[in-house]
């Protein structure tokens, strides 16, 4: 007798109208349909009363295979269906296995195309992926955890916008909770993330929440999960993921260096481990970030309440004067900024009078720089970028004398009393704003992008740094 033919057709989320024409006519002209009872069910109004139905249970997925092999050996028209698309996740796999398993000739076999459970629930939830996206089962069934936590691990930290099929059951309840514990080791907890129920299905419900927020108690599964990547955002109830189009100049004015630097910012924003930065802090932390390539300042770096906005606020009212304690961090401050606002710049290492001063009070050359510039700029910004002893002499003063500058940026570098100076210059500013950089990082350039967050903070919210570049 002749070999019948097989066709594996995904049937699509449970929508009739989802159902393409393709798999629709195959289904008409089978002599048989072998599927998981709630599929079968799922066609039933649509599927001709010629055709024989076979439907099995919930892990019946090899007998319903060799039952197709048997029908097929017949020389019957079989159609195996599966919901979604029969290759994720569907029978198309175990049909073609057990064939190449087989080792022989075996009945026509094909493969129809169907619309994915994530395919829709992406388009209830806007556009989320229409990036680079994976796909991701938490079921453990087929897959040891073991392989599917790595999977999770490479998602998460290669930015992936990942759909998460099969989150949770009455039996598997903690995988989804492991999963979410991954991605925020990644992912800022702000992420989008949207939940679809029953997607394409009458019961259908939509949650659109953040990877911090959502509750994993709330999947099972006929939840498909989205999480988006770094640059997803929502938008009118909308979850996007851009794809690039308005990089360039002629779609969003920005010159070509101001775009690296956009993009570079809003990946910096994307992978700092929180989400509750001070909108006026998060700028500077980005600036120096961007600055150093050094993720550790996050847990470094601080800033008394609203000290950048306090900076902000009077260094762009114009008139304002800065001390640094050396050269570079003056040099290391956008000029087109402090022309605009018409700042002055004063470094007191070269002032004749210094060296006198440090000989004659036994001191260094930084803290007789320190003390002449509070005497003549007693409301200036002063930042130090290299010098602990400048730091020190001027915590010294804060705490023994009425000096109320404009505020202070504390980011000397080194190991030798550059921890104590700013532990000291905490304690000093009862009143004044700081910003400073813990332990024994920071520098010149970590100094200076500070002032220069400080000064463009009008652009935080848009997220567009580099103009003054």
């Amino acid at each position: 007798m002749n070999q019948g033919r097989i066709i594996v057709a995904g049937i699509g989320p449970g929508d009739e109208s989802m159902v393409t024409p393709q798999v629709r006519h195959a289904v008409s002209e089978a002599d048989d349909v072998v599927g998981y009872h709630r599929y079968i069910n799922l066609i039933e109004g649509w599927l001709p009363a010629h055709v024989s139905r076979h439907s099995t249970g919930m892990t019946h997925e090899r007998a319903r295979a060799d039952k197709a092999f048997a029908l097929a050996s017949e020389g019957r028209n079989v159609v195996v269906v599966s919901s979604g698309d029969a290759g994720i996740y569907g029978m198309a796999p175990l049909i073609l296995e057990l064939c190449a398993r087989s080792g022989v000739s075996g009945p026509e076999l094909v493969v129809l195309p169907g619309i994915s459970a994530f395919q829709v629930a992406a388009a209830r939830l806007g556009a989320p992926v229409s990036h680079d996206f994976c796909v991701i089962s938490l079921s453990d069934l087929m897959t040891p955890w073991d392989v599917i936590e790595r999977r999770i691990g490479a998602a998460a930290s290669a930015d992936f916008v990942t759909a998460v099929y099969n989150p949770a059951s009455r039996d598997r309840y903690w995988q989804i909770h492991r999963f979410k514990e991954l991605f925020l080791q990644h992912r800022s907890a702000s992420t989008p993330v949207g939940i679809v129920r029953q997607a394409g299905r009458d019961d259908e419900s939509v949650v659109r929440t953040t990877l911090g927020s959502f509750d994993p108690d709330t999947l099972d599964m006929f939840s498909v999960m989205i999480v988006g990547n770094s640059s997803t955002f929502m938008s009118d109830n909308r979850m996007i993921t851009p794809r690039g189009y308005f990089r360039h100049q002629e779609h969003d004015g920005t010159r070509p260096g101001q775009s690296i630097m956009i993009n570079s910012f809003r990946t910096i924003a994307g992978l700092l481990k929180r989400d509750d930065h001070a909108c006026d802090a998060k700028w500077a932390l980005i600036h120096t970030i961007h600055t150093t390539a050094d993720f550790e300042f996050e847990d470094i770096f601080q800033t008394s309440p609203g000290a950048v906005a306090t900076l902000h606020r009077k260094l762009t009212a114009g008139g304002a004067v800065i001390i640094t304690d050396v050269t570079m961090v003056q040099s290391g401050l956008r000029k087109a900024a402090l022309k605009r606002y018409g700042i002055r710049v004063h470094c007191y290492l070269t002032d004749p009078r210094v060296p006198e001063l440090a000989a004659a009070e036994g001191i260094t050359r930084t803290q007789a720089g320190i003390r002449l510039a509070a005497k003549e700029y007693p409301d200036a910004l002063f930042v130090i970028g290299n010098a602990p002893t400048a730091l020190m002499e001027l915590a010294d003063l804060l705490h023994t004398t009425d000096l109320s500058p404009m505020g202070v940026i504390g980011a000397p570098v080194g190991f030798v009393n550059v921890v104590e100076s700013k532990l000291r210059l905490k304690a000093a500013c009862r009143i004044t704003p700081y910003v400073v950089i813990a332990g024994r990082k920071g520098g010149s350039s970590v100094a200076a992008t500070i002032v220069n967050a400080a000064m463009s903070l009008e652009d935080a919210q848009a997220m567009k740094p580099g103009r003054d570049v």
